[in-house]
């Protein structure tokens, strides 16, 4: 199984396929086998990269732990600024160019701060379901505001829709199981949004960005993700209708059809500042 060093710390991940790359990096829910609807679909056209970020799946959670003096708990906590270099490590070791990064939900934030990390390498970076942490008062606020609504709901109807719940009461259960996996938790990524690149940071990379929202999102809006669109120039917008915020689980062929469009889509256009995309 292949491992790559982060600072000392072993980050499992896989590779599958061959063409130009995509990464995906999973949510506070996830590890490299949320990814299985993904890779089964797309490694015939591209490279799959599939990554467990530290404390998440088949990465090492022993080493550099964080843990709380004055916590009673045992468990390890883990720093969420951590995470960027754990992609970037993975990128080093296969040597990667021209990758595009898909993050899923917080997982973007990773993604994002990894392709600012290595613009070398990283060609384009798709925000799935994430603003991801852009250091933005206007962004901010409105994201907030999404989540303030969000939490009202039972975490399971922030992620999939009640339809698929009732339809498909297996993958439903899978999905649930997946987490279980994971010694990191939540709170173990919330500090990624911690002094997010600005806008102008972004422009200046060069990384070209995307952003991926469902229709369905109950976590953050379309109107909070347009908006986020309009204010980074050149950048792209997928709007896929009827998906919720695990779209890459509940509506596998649309969010595959969808990634494998902005990876045709950002190999071959350059950025450019009144470039537009929806």
């Amino acid at each position: 199984m292949p491992f790559a060093d982060s600072d000392g710390t072993s980050i499992f991940y896989e590779r599958h396929g061959s063409g130009p790359a995509i990464l995906f990096v999973h949510g506070s829910g996830g590890h490299h086998a949320a990814w299985w609807q993904q890779v089964a679909a797309l490694r015939d056209e591209f490279t799959v990269v599939t990554v467990d970020l530290r404390g998440f799946g088949s990465s090492d959670p022993r080493t550099r732990p964080r843990v709380r003096p004055d916590s009673d708990s045992a468990r390890p906590e883990f720093d969420g600024q951590d995470f960027p270099g754990d992609i970037v490590a993975v990128l080093d070791q296969e040597d990667l160019t021209d990758v595009m990064l898909v993050g899923q939900s917080i997982g973007s934030v990773a993604a994002l701060r990894a392709g600012l990390l290595r613009p070398e390498r990283v060609g384009s970076v798709v925000l799935g379901h994430s603003l991801g942490g852009i250091g933005h008062p206007e962004l901010k606020e409105l994201a907030a505001a999404d989540r303030a609504e969000a939490v009202k709901l039972p975490v399971v109807d922030r992620l999939l829709t009640r339809r698929f719940q009732r339809e498909r009461a297996d993958l439903t259960f899978l999905f649930q199981q997946m987490g279980t996996f994971n010694l990191a938790r939540m709170q173990d990524l919330r500090n990624l949004d911690t002094d997010g690149p600005s806008l102008e940071d972004i422009r200046t990379s060069g990384v070209k960005v995307a952003f991926l929202a469902g229709e369905k999102d109950a976590v953050l809006s379309v109107k909070t993700v347009t908006r986020a669109h309009e204010l980074l120039p050149g950048s792209h917008l997928e709007i896929v209708e009827g998906a919720p915020h695990s779209m890459y689980w509940e509506t596998p062929q649309r969010y595959n059809a969808a990634v494998a469009r902005l990876r045709r889509t950002l190999t071959a256009q350059p950025a450019t500042a009144t470039e537009e995309s929806v």
